[in-house]
């Protein structure tokens, strides 16, 4: 027998509070357990060992880990058994960071591209502690999946990401992680890939009532997919450079929902770097959000957004700024809505005997001082606040601004510019070479296609995307800028958002995030949770794959079932 498979079949019983790494040293097989350190002999010495039944019982208290720790040594015995997944249209330069990624941030790596990766599976909802995702982001080098659900109360804290981290959410059961009440920060990060994450902020992040949900401001080479950033108090989600290290570029924010900001600020996000640092912004929700959808300077991408019921700002050009942007703005919707706004007021200018369902007048908490009061207010145009260094590349934006119910708006163009707007920018003729290539849809479908897969939709879709979707469908008729998440008077899922399946079905042996089943179809083993962060035939570790099997089931079939078919004899 495989002396490394022996191991790890005497480690099958034991604890679940205990950190445990596997590693081959010298030709030795350890097993680390906190600080205490087993050494299992080479092969020669096995024999004995399996006859020793005291030995093999006192091996029978090993955990199986939630911490898994791989040498590269290890894996290259393997190499004659990888699976054939497919590599689909992963783009011609490398392996992009996932199946569909664009943009400035594609070929980022995230775990990948640090050496003895570590596979860490989240297994409690813990604020800190062994098993919590807390200690899971403490370390870079990791792959992170989940073997939990619920909502995790992040203490009004800043979590904060680390370099080489592949964090993939799709992974839990049930209807996934919620991260509530804190912010997440990528900020002096490199090599970070997220996905299918959801941070939802709150008013009671702090004192001040202010914070970002997400975001960095400084960092490089870092993907948001399939995200869903909401309720904070200041921008849902801002790449803004702090000056305190490396200015942020080759970024990707893509397939995520940013929305619902908090009144009174209430902002969607800042996107500001220089005009050689780039970012890329591409089929997004922005949604319920007053202002900011986005602030952009730089080098930007903004293609295939859709932007729903904002007040005083959509698409802000740049601003009063004098820094050159060079941007693409392509084949985006902007669909105004029915801007109702929930404002703190001066109880001296409410009338508090007015309860009808346009004005409501509620006690805000603030010694009584102020009412939190439902206004209906006229949102500005799509784009404002033009300047002679903002350069676009613009072509195929919509604009609904009708409320009708109906997704019937018109094309902008440089021609009829001068209809919608009273502000200058410097239209390009051809997109600037310093931009990836992306191949946008059309604008209605990034509409459809939004409606259908975007935010956090894996392993499925929470009360709070729901509710932003559905609104977005009324193409007018529903929206409100929020000010308390709290109050069911504001928000009609106040007490009822975090009602989440948590149940998990899924049997992993091993522990590595990559269920029995699965591992038994593709030929892996699932008392082996080494074989997780091994790299596959096409570039991806074995972990990521399964990841993206839950994404394109069909095309992960379609390569199971070519591997089932016989090879012609040589």
């Amino acid at each position: 027998m495989n002396p490394r498979l022996l191991m790890l079949k005497l480690t099958k019983h034991s604890t679940m509070n205990r950190t445990t790494q596997i590693s081959k040293t010298n030709g030795r097989y350890f097993l680390l357990l906190g600080n205490a350190r087993t050494a299992l002999a080479a092969f020669s010495v096995f024999a004995p060992l399996m006859a020793c039944p005291s030995t093999a019982s006192a091996l029978s208290l090993f955990t199986p880990p939630h911490h898994i720790s791989v040498n590269e040594e290890e894996t290259s015995h393997k190499e004659a058994q990888k699976p054939s997944f497919p590599k689909m249209d992963y783009g011609a330069e490398s392996t992009y960071a996932f199946p569909g990624c664009v943009g400035h941030g594609r070929l980022t790596r995230g775990a990948r591209a640090g050496k003895n990766i570590k596979l860490y599976k989240v297994t409690n909802l813990n604020s800190d502690g062994p098993g919590s995702f807390k200690d899971a982001i403490s370390q870079p080098n990791r792959i992170i999946v989940f073997g939990v659900a619920g909502v995790l109360d992040l203490n009004r804290e800043t979590y904060r990401l680390k370099d080489n981290q592949t964090i993939l959410f799709e992974t839990a059961p049930g209807d996934g992680i919620e991260l509530y009440n804190g912010r997440v920060s990528s900020s002096n990060a490199s090599e970070v890939i997220v996905r299918y994450m959801r941070v939802r902020m709150g008013r009671q992040y702090n004192k001040r009532d202010a914070g970002d949900a997400g975001g960095l401001s400084s960092g490089f080479n870092q993907v948001y997919d399939h995200c869903s950033f909401t309720w904070a108090c200041d921008e849902n989600f801002s790449i803004s450079s702090d000056n305190k290290g490396i200015r942020p570029h080759n970024i990707t924010l893509q397939n995520s929902i940013i929305g619902q900001g908090v009144m009174n600020h209430s902002a969607g996000g800042l996107v500001q770097t220089n005009d050689q640092e780039g970012i890329t912004v591409y089929r997004n929700l922005f949604i319920d959000n007053g202002t900011r959808n986005l602030k952009v300077k730089g080098l930007n991408q903004f293609v295939n957004n859709v932007i729903y019921n904002w007040n005083t700002g959509a698409y802000i050009m740049g601003g009063g700024s004098n820094v050159h942007s060079s941007t693409i703005i392509e084949n985006n919707y902007f669909i105004t809505g029915p801007c109702w706004v929930w404002r703190n007021t001066p109880a001296a200018k409410v009338d508090p005997s007015i309860k009808d369902n346009r004005s409501v007048c509620i006690p805000s908490g603030n010694e009584g001082l102020y009412y939190t009061v439902l206004k209906k207010e006229s949102p500005s145009k799509a784009f404002t606040r033009g300047n002679d260094n903002f350069d676009a590349y613009f072509k195929g934006n919509y604009y609904d601004d009708n409320t009708d119910g109906t997704l019937n708006g018109v094309e902008l163009t440089e021609s009829n510019w001068g209809n919608y707007h009273d502000f200058r920018i410097n239209f390009l003729d051809t997109p600037s070479p310093l931009h990836p290539d992306i191949k946008p849809m059309n604008a209605r479908e990034a509409y459809k296609w939004i409606v259908a897969h975007g935010g956090a939709s894996l392993p499925a879709r929470d009360h709070v995307d729901q509710f932003m979707i559905d609104e977005l469908k009324s193409l007018g008729k529903k929206g409100t800028i929020l000010r308390d998440t709290h109050d069911s008077t504001q928000y009609p899922i106040a007490n009822t958002w975090q009602q989440i399946d948590t149940t998990n079905n899924i049997t992993d042996t091993d522990g590595d995030g990559m269920p029995d089943e699965w591992e038994d179809k593709w030929g892996l083993d699932k008392h082996d949770p080494s074989d997780a962060p091994d790299v596959a035939n096409n570039g991806y570790t074995n972990i990521e794959n399964y990841a993206f099997s839950l994404e394109y089931p069909e095309e992960y079939e379609a390569a199971y079932q070519k591997m089932l078919q016989p090879t012609s004899a040589e």
